[in-house]
């Protein structure tokens, strides 16, 4: 497996692990499926300000993406950044996810980042648990926060510095 920046070329394959999620899951408060075409306008922007936006790669499969975007406007959060890591579920637990949250972490640390933030779904404990394993900490759950599946679900806030 190796990490590398994504090319607009590799949208098609993250969309085919993406959509899924996004459809049948409460993972993510996404309830907009994504196309090739735009999301590879998306990982082109990223690159393109400065930000990363990386593939962990098997040969020809993607098994996961992470990437990180300004956590609010405005200048006085210009050193904090949200992160968003998506693996294939075929790779859940198999070490993918840490090798880009390493590798995203220090591309932001080496852009000035101070503060990582994580938004994830109360009803995804596994990311709550795999950001926990990597250093971040609770620092606030937002009660109905988001809505999927006609139901309220809280926003779990973590943190981790730099």
């Amino acid at each position: 497996m190796i990490i590398r920046a994504a090319a607009s070329g590799d949208a098609g394959a993250i969309c085919a692990y993406w959509n899924p999620q996004i459809r049948d899951t409460a993972i993510t408060f996404t309830t907009v499926e994504k196309d090739a075409t735009g999301l590879a306008r998306t990982i082109e922007t990223c690159l393109s300000e400065g930000r990363a936006y990386l593939v962990a790669a098997d040969e020809d499969d993607i098994l996961g993406h992470a990437t990180y975007a300004p956590f609010r406007s405005g200048p006085g959060y210009a050193f904090t950044a949200e992160n968003t890591v998506i693996v294939a579920p075929d790779a859940w637990g198999t070490g993918v996810s840490q090798a880009l949250m390493t590798a995203l972490e220090e591309h932001a640390r080496t852009a000035g980042i101070h503060s990582m933030i994580a938004g994830i779904s109360s009803e995804n404990p596994r990311a709550v648990a795999f950001h926990e394993k990597i250093g971040y900490r609770l620092v606030a759950t937002v009660p109905e926060a988001g809505r999927k599946f006609g139901r309220w679900m809280d926003l779990v806030l973590m943190q981790k510095l730099l």
